[in-house]
Order: C-alpha cells, then sequence, then structure tokens
C-alpha cells in the first residue's frame, strides 16, 4: 500500500467514497474536495496503484482536525486505515503539531478503530435531531499535555424516530452550534406535544 497526497484526478474517487459512505460521514460537497487537493489536505491510500481510501484534514497550527477518514469496506480491519493515519501523525509531529482531533458518531464502527489507534474520547455532544445519536470527540495528543479531560465514549444508537415525527421544517440540515441545538429543542418538544 502508497500514501501519497491526492491529486485533482482523485477527485471523483473521493467523492464517490464520501456518497458511498454517507451514513457514516459528515458531507462535503465535491467543491470543497476540489478546493482542499491543492491546500495538500488529502491523502490518499492505494494499492496496485488504485485508490482504496482518503483522509482529509484541516491546517496544521498548534492542532490538526480530522474531518472524514474512508476506506473502501471490503478493505476495512486490514490496517490500510492505520497507515493512513500514522502518516498524517508523523507529518504532522514534523510540523510541530500537538495534538489531532476528530468528531465520529456514537453508532459507528470507526470508533473502535480510533481508540485503537490511540485516540481518546475527551467529550460526547449531542448530535443531529435526523439521528438522534451522540458524537464522540476523539483526540489523539503528539504532545503529551499535562491533563488529559478523558470521558467515555458513546455508544448510542441512532434513531430517527424523531425526525420523521417532525412537524416543523426549517429547510435546511446545515444548522451548526447553537442553531442546531434549538432545532433539536423545537423538534424534541413538538414530539411530546
Amino acid at each position: 500500500m502508497e500514501v501519497r497526497l491526492a491529486e485533482l484526478k482523485d477527485l471523483n474517487f473521493i467523492d464517490y467514497l464520501q456518497k458511498k459512505n454517507a451514513e457514516e460521514l459528515s458531507f462535503y460537497p465535491k467543491i470543497v474536495f476540489e478546493r482542499e487537493i491543492p491546500n495538500l489536505r488529502i491523502i490518499l491510500a492505494e494499492i496496485n496503484k488504485q485508490p482504496c481510501g482518503y483522509l482529509y484534514h484541516g491546517a496544521e497550527k498548534t492542532f490538526c482536525k480530522i474531518h472524514q477518514a474512508c476506506i473502501e469496506y471490503d478493505l476495512r480491519g486490514q490496517l490500510y486505515g492505520s497507515k493512513l493515519v500514522k502518516t498524517l501523525i508523523n507529518n504532522l509531529s514534523l510540523q510541530g503539531v500537538y495534538s489531532v482531533t476528530l468528531r465520529c458518531g456514537s453508532d459507528i464502527q470507526a470508533n473502535t478503530f480510533w481508540k485503537s489507534m490511540g485516540f481518546y474520547c475527551e467529550a460526547v455532544t449531542l448530535g443531529g435531531i435526523r439521528r438522534m445519536r451522540d458524537i464522540n470527540c476523539w483526540r489523539y495528543d503528539i504532545v503529551k499535555p499535562l491533563f488529559l479531560n478523558q470521558v467515555n465514549p458513546s455508544n448510542k444508537t441512532k434513531d430517527a424516530s424523531f425526525w420523521l415525527k417532525r412537524k416543523t421544517s426549517m429547510g435546511t440540515s446545515f444548522l451548526r452550534g447553537k442553531h442546531l441545538l434549538d432545532y433539536r429543542k423545537k423538534i424534541l418538544q413538538e414530539s411530546q406535544e
């Protein structure tokens, strides 16, 4: 297996794999990948010169956030994802980055993968109303901190029943932060009426 920086010629594969795994990944429009490839923020895994997975990460400052990581389903559990993550961590450590973070839905098998890679859960937050699952916030410290804020990850399964029973439609599911929490609260109140 080879790991290399993604090129624009890899764009269709990255978008295809993202759509194929839509229930497990956050969604990014194809134009985001088109913008981030020249910024060197996507690394690609290849087997026999054929792409088999990718990892999309944010800017390298004192910390770095993994936005997406995905390996073809039939190749999971064979250390390909591990090599992608280790390559990223090695590159980041050379650039003076202290830690790597990511968010992962509580019902996704990838939580086990992140834990096996040495990440720890530093927080659990509420997810969106459509799935009603928790979001585990994972962290890997390249430079070990004095104090750790470690919690048990959630394994709450998704529950779409609230979403299906909703009366309110705000027209978009791309709410973040306080707006997402307000929308979630409104849907939950309606379901109890």
